[in-house]
């Protein structure tokens, strides 16, 4: 279930090799959806590329385009270019300023890189207006998205699999909690989406595919989930506190399952 820093060679596309112009190229990320993204080159004027092999349900040109909306108000990384052929579809991103808070040091030092996810995504769901954005990303229309995967229960998180069948936990999905706060969410706020600068502190965000409007919850629930996956247990409060709001248990339940199951 978890994208991760491939262990094993990783053959690099030809639409990569031609994109990084003879820098070198490094792979740093695999996910879910068998996607890479490579790092061109180092240093300041690094770049990347992510990767989507034909047949994938990513939509780069969609992740490009909310980009390109979100980065007229806070810090993500500028569009390069967009293409494909009949192996698959590439998005070239200008590199951050910054390290993925899953970067090996960052791993050793939980405090600093939590704190930077739960500061960072109170600030990305501040400077972001709702009234302006184009894009949804609500509870019904994700609802609605997992009862037509119906996935597997086998295939389900751990944590999920005491809701026993699809047909059980689509009905609890179908009594969504009242919305807390309505923000523009990250829609994929794992860890490793955030970026940390030398001072600890965030420095921007990557990976905007699913941006949308939605529930502030739909995000916390992911993060804060998503520091047991990456840092051990006992970081999710303090990744709540960081953000600056009390544990809201029915509503991260609610939207851990919601992710889950899309």
């Amino acid at each position: 279930m978890f994208a991760h820093v491939p262990e094993v060679e990783v053959e690099v596309p030809p639409a990569v090799v031609e994109l990084a112009a003879g820098a070198p190229i490094a792979v740093v990320w695999r996910n879910q959806l068998q996607g890479l993204t490579f790092r061109l080159g180092d240093g300041p004027g690094r770049r990347f590329a992510k990767w989507a092999p034909a047949g994938s349900s990513a939509d780069l040109a969609v992740e490009a385009e909310r980009l390109g909306w979100a980065g007229r108000f806070t810090t993500v990384p500028e569009v390069l270019g967009l293409g494909g052929d009949e192996s698959g579809s590439w998005l070239l991103t200008a590199g951050l300023p910054g390290r993925s808070a899953v970067d090996e040091e960052l791993r050793r030092e939980p405090a600093t890189a939590v704190r930077a996810v739960g500061e960072g995504l109170r600030a990305f769901h501040e400077a972001l207006p709702v009234a302006g954005c184009p894009y949804a990303w609500s509870a019904s229309g994700r609802v609605a998205r997992a009862a037509e995967l119906r996935l597997d229960p086998a295939s389900w998180h751990p944590d999920l699999r005491r809701y026993g069948t699809v047909e059980r936990a689509l009905a609890v999905l179908a009594d969504p909690p009242p919305v807390d706060v309505e923000v523009v969410c990250h829609g994929d706020a794992c860890a490793p989406n955030t970026l940390v600068g030398d001072d600890g502190r965030f420095s921007g965000h990557v990976d905007l595919g699913a941006l949308g409007v939605a529930d502030r919850w739909a995000d916390l629930a992911v993060a804060s989930w998503s520091t047991v996956w990456n840092y051990g247990p006992g970081w999710e409060r303090p990744l709540l506190e960081a953000y600056g709001v009390r544990e809201d248990a029915e509503r991260l339940a609610y939207y851990r399952l919601l992710w889950g199951l899309t």
